[in-house]
């Protein structure tokens, strides 16, 4: 073997040094009074380093026979991602405060499931991003039981793994026909022999996706969600919404039409029904909602649906890169909610709906900024979120010459929905600046790493729309 392979594996290698580096600062650091502001500096500090080393790396690349390969587009994905992870460290700092004792091994969990979403972006065999795939679940899982302290922690972690061992075992299944039919797991061998589908291949394929569409939570494979993101706590229900999410999207839309190409008249339809029934049943079950984390699966699920959308274009390239386009600005606005959240929790409110009541008479900035954030995920102009929603209707619709009509019906759903999304969440601006409360939340400051996460996330919504440098440095990466 030639050891030098792993050179092409730069990214990897260095979060595997930085696990190792914060792996022997936890374990050196023994007064838990110091223990948090320093293992929290080093987090910070591996992950802006992590992302500038990303910026310097977006040659393709390929390791161990085409086991793992490195595409530019994939490389700005994992920006896009450890960035994410940066604002989900920076504002887990209060929450942690509570927990400093234990702080080494959550930046330990996020740090490693983070390897695994890198390991199954990269991948370039069906073996190679399993195990990717169960690299980023299981940490995943420890992250979310994270809160001995919290009643629902426990079920959202216990429901959590069982679903997400039910959709391995269903993948692999998936994963077996489609060896059982091409004699190879490779991508670029499956995608040769699939030339010609047959039934097992179908079946395959079938399974394949039902698998993935758990880890994306897509419905009908979405009953997981609500219950996880309630449980667990606020800054890993962030970083489950958009991290995760965002890695397991731009994976399924490589390998559908990159293996998967010549199955297209296959599971386009299956993603047309697939994103009809995300977006409009979350939509309706997110209007019931009371409790915001609840509130925000179920967004959750309808964003999931919108960006399975630019999947079902005929133009991959353009898919691509509006998929990419909207992950990065769902990032930016979700989490800015969720330090919201995250926030008013630590401050003695809580995550029912009613304790926003009258937010702004007494914290105006964080009230505005919450808005701000809603807007853009409803798609209001000029916020960023109206521009990520335009791109990937635009590419949901391009490149089909066989099927004129489905895909713009589903696109018009889609489009309608998006009326649907707006009301609900103006349902919390609504409580925020016009229902009456007697004791509103008393007024509170928030600390330095609260206000960080919230000018990352708020320059972000406010400025990616607007500089189009940002979709042409993402379009660029597809080329």
């Amino acid at each position: 073997m030639n050891y030098s392979q792993f050179l092409d594996m730069m990214p990897e290698a260095f979060l595997v040094l930085e696990l190792i580096v914060l792996f022997f600062a936890d374990f050196c650091l023994t007064k838990s009074e110091s223990k948090l502001p320093k293992l929290w500096t080093l987090a910070v500090g591996a992950l802006l380093l992590q992302t500038c080393l990303l910026f310097g790396l977006q040659e393709p690349s390929e390791a161990f026979g085409g086991i793992y390969k490195v595409t530019p587009m994939v490389s700005v994905m994992k920006i896009i991602l450890t960035a994410g992870t940066l604002v989900v460290v920076v504002m887990s700092r209060t929450w942690l405060e509570t927990n400093a004792k234990y702080c080494g091994e959550f930046f330990l969990l996020v740090l490693s499931t983070l390897l695994g979403m890198y390991v199954m972006m990269s991948s370039g065999s069906f073996l190679m991003f399993f195990l990717g795939l169960e690299m980023a679940s299981v940490p995943m899982a420890c992250l979310v039981a994270f809160d001995k302290t919290v009643k629902h922690s426990a079920e959202g972690a216990a429901k959590y793994i069982l679903v997400a061992t039910f959709s391995s075992g269903v993948m692999l299944f998936g994963i077996s026909f489609v060896y059982a039919a091409t004699g190879s797991l490779y991508f670029d061998n499956v995608s040769q022999a699939l030339s010609a589908v047959t039934p097992l291949a179908i079946m395959g394929l079938v399974f394949f996706f039902a698998g993935l569409g758990f880890k994306i939570s897509l419905v009908p494979f979405h009953f997981w969600t609500a219950d996880t993101y309630q449980g667990a706590p606020t800054p890993v229900t962030g970083y489950l919404s958009v991290v995760s999410k965002g890695a397991a999207a731009l994976t399924l839309c490589i390998i559908l039409h990159k293996v998967f190409g010549a199955m297209a008249d296959v599971w386009n339809p299956l993603l047309w029904i697939v994103i009809v029934l995300s977006i409009t049943v979350a939509n309706l079950f997110a209007i019931r909602q009371k409790e915001l984390k609840r509130f925000m699966a179920f967004s959750s699920i309808s964003q999931a649906g919108y960006i399975m959308l630019a999947v079902i274009g005929g133009d991959a390239q353009m898919g691509a890169t509006a998929l990419t386009f909207y992950v990065l600005v769902y990032v930016v606005a979700n989490m800015a909610v969720f330090t919201v959240i995250s926030a008013v929790e630590h401050n003695g409110g809580s995550t029912q709906m009613a304790a926003y009541n009258g937010l702004y008479q007494t914290n105006p900035k964080l009230a505005f900024l919450m808005t701000l954030a809603l807007f853009s995920l409803g798609g209001i102009p000029p916020f960023a979120g109206m521009f990520s929603k335009f791109f990937v209707f635009l590419a949901g619709v391009q490149g089909h010459n066989a099927e004129p009509f489905w895909p713009y019906f589903v696109v018009f759903i889609a489009l309608v929905n998006t009326v649907v999304s707006l009301y609900y969440y103006l349902l919390i601006v609504k409580a925020m600046y016009i229902t009456k409360e007697e004791h509103p939340l008393p007024t509170f400051r928030t600390d330095g790493a609260t206000k960080l996460s919230l000018v990352i996330c708020t320059l972000g919504i406010c400025l990616f729309g607007i500089c189009s440098c940002v979709y042409e440095w993402i379009a660029a990466a597809t080329l």
